[in-house]
């Protein structure tokens, strides 16, 4: 096996020659089918028109958008021009949105209508007003001084938006010269994604991934699960996460086989598209392979087509993961472990693994990636079952933090081993556990959150003399938001009072489920607040409160 160096753009283009007809992307809630050939023609037309209204090589498009069928249509249409795509979070909200932005210098901003209880067109009009008077294609505004189109991913027409019929009728009409150009002056180590993630300091930043990191990352996964081109992999994960645009989407386009797309979680919608589609593979998070399990419609389906697949994102209880290798028949699953910085994969189980194996450990090392537990005062590496900080090298690596050479110089060492923050060990087999973090991150269902940010928005609140946020484990999430608030003296605060100044201001997974009212916190000899007791002494308190929690 050999890493390869293509272009997201080169390897879909090599598909449509060579299986033209063969489904890439399945869409089976609507019957919505692209083959590689009509796929590899809507993204040529597309990228014409992104060229047409200004975009160039480097420029950043952001997609804010759920799994619909144009999202990796704008991935590869910017991917083949050489732009790079930045993605959103469905979850943000308006001040999210503005400050990835304004450091993402953000070119066009492709968006749908909504989420949940979120109108994405409105909250682009209240951060960016300016719109709703601007030509289009005309956009100039103080605050984002790069943004120079908004599109819109769907029929409607919006006040100074693109729609993406729109694009595809510009780019139907334009000359495949600029194309032509664009397309050679792509190379495989260049940025094709950015994706933000919260670090140890400050605010989410923007980690930049090349196309040769995402493909090889995507070809050695699709490797460990023997994917050809045979394989129906459902994706059910979001795509604005590597999970979804690298494990799903890079390991598919490696192996010229087929996606099969659900734009929002919805188990009934899974187990109806692997019995209709006859699916080979499932990804998803613990908690969705438990909602598919427990579905009263469950025995209605035939899962039978099921062989493999990724369940990752959080802790992986043994009992899920033997029901959902015999119930569901995915015998060759498998978990992998990583960080958006690392592409996302480092070890990954193997499909000769035990289900054991599977569920307790995050396997070994990938191919061409080097992993060591290293101690985090000497940076020294560890003996087998010493438990230190889980670290990498190889070609998985981002190629930085965007705008930001001091956390990119915090995160890689001198030796080019990316510091991942989580603490594990290694087993005299070469088998990874993880036991917990260096860092203070929580991860909820998945998602990074960065106790900072949540502390910086509180502290917005003029009754609020001082807050710490921190984990509380949760055994369907594995941890939920925990706030410690100290209000000031004379002042008065509820519970409800600051989740009502928390709901439709900041994702709604990083509203704390738990706030602890506290006169002091637990502090060191010297000051400083011991931020890794918060957790025991959340714990505590709920007990107090008659709650068990684990």
């Amino acid at each position: 096996m050999e890493l390869i160096n293509d272009t997201l753009g080169g390897l879909l283009e090599k598909w449509a020659q060579e299986q033209p007809d063969h489904d890439f992307l399945v869409y089976p809630d609507r019957n919505l089918r692209f083959s590689y050939r009509q796929f590899n023609e809507r993204v040529d037309t597309l990228a014409k028109a992104l060229l047409e209204i200004g975009v160039t090589k480097g420029s950043k498009v952001g997609v804010w958008a759920k799994n619909v069928p144009d999202w990796l249509t704008f991935m590869f249409a910017s991917a083949r021009i050489g732009a790079v795509l930045v993605t959103v979070n469905t979850n943000y909200k308006a001040a999210e949105l503005k400050y990835i932005m304004q450091d993402a210098d953000i070119h066009t901003m492709c968006l749908v209508n909504g989420y949940r209880d979120s109108d994405y067109v409105q909250i682009m009009y209240e951060v960016v007003p300016e719109l709703r008077s601007s030509e289009r294609g005309r956009l100039h505004s103080d605050e984002f001084p790069e943004l120079r189109n908004v599109v819109y991913i769907g029929q409607e027409k919006q006040r100074g938006m693109y729609t993406t019929a729109e694009l595809l009728t510009m780019g139907s009409y334009a000359s495949d010269e600029a194309l032509l150009a664009a397309k050679a002056q792509v190379n495989p180590f260049e940025e094709v994604n950015m994706q933000y993630t919260s670090g140890t300091t400050g605010f989410p930043k923007g980690v930049m991934l090349t196309h040769h990191n995402i493909l090889n990352n995507g070809l050695t996964i699709g490797d460990c699960m023997h994917y050809t081109n045979r394989d129906k992999v459902l994706t059910c994960v979001p795509l604005f996460h590597c999970f979804g645009c690298v494990l799903a989407l890079c390991a598919v386009i490696t192996h010229g086989s087929t996606m099969v797309m659900i734009e929002d979680f919805d188990p009934l919608k899974v187990l109806a598209s692997v019995h209709k589609e006859r699916c080979t593979a499932l990804y998803g998070v613990p908690t969705m392979f438990i909602a598919e399990l427990n579905h009263p419609m469950f025995d209605m389906f035939d899962l039978s087509s099921l062989r493999t697949g990724i369940m990752a994102g959080a802790p992986c209880p043994i009992e899920t993961m033997k029901q959902v290798m015999e119930k569901m028949y995915c015998k060759d699953i498998i978990s992998v472990y990583g960080l958006t910085e690392s592409s996302p994969g480092m070890t990954a189980t193997r499909v000769t693994d035990s289900p054991e194996i599977r569920a307790t450990t995050v396997g070994r090392s990938l191919p061409f990636v080097e992993v060591k537990v290293l101690d985090p005062e000497t940076n020294k590496e560890c003996p087998v079952g010493v438990q230190g900080e889980m670290c990498c090298k190889g070609y998985n690596i981002m190629k930085g933090y965007y705008k930001n050479p001091e956390a990119t110089a915090a995160i890689i060492d001198e030796n080019g081993f990316l510091h991942s923050g989580d603490l594990g060990v290694m087993d005299e087999n070469g088998y990874f556990r993880i036991t917990g973090r260096l860092k203070d991150m929580i991860i909820r269902g998945g998602e990074n959150i960065y106790p900072r940010e949540i502390e910086n928005f509180l502290f917005r609140m003029p009754q609020i003399e001082s807050v710490e946020v921190g984990g509380i484990p949760s055994p369907k999430y594995g941890e939920e938001v925990g706030a410690f608030i100290k209000v000031k003296e004379g002042q008065t605060l509820t519970e409800e009072e600051i989740k009502l100044f928390c709901r439709g201001q900041i994702a709604r997974y990083k509203i704390p489920k738990y706030i602890f009212f506290v006169d002091s916190y637990p502090m060191t000899a010297s000051g400083k607040i011991q931020k890794y007791k918060l957790k025991d002494w959340g714990l505590e308190m709920l007990r107090d409160r008659g709650v068990e929690v684990i």
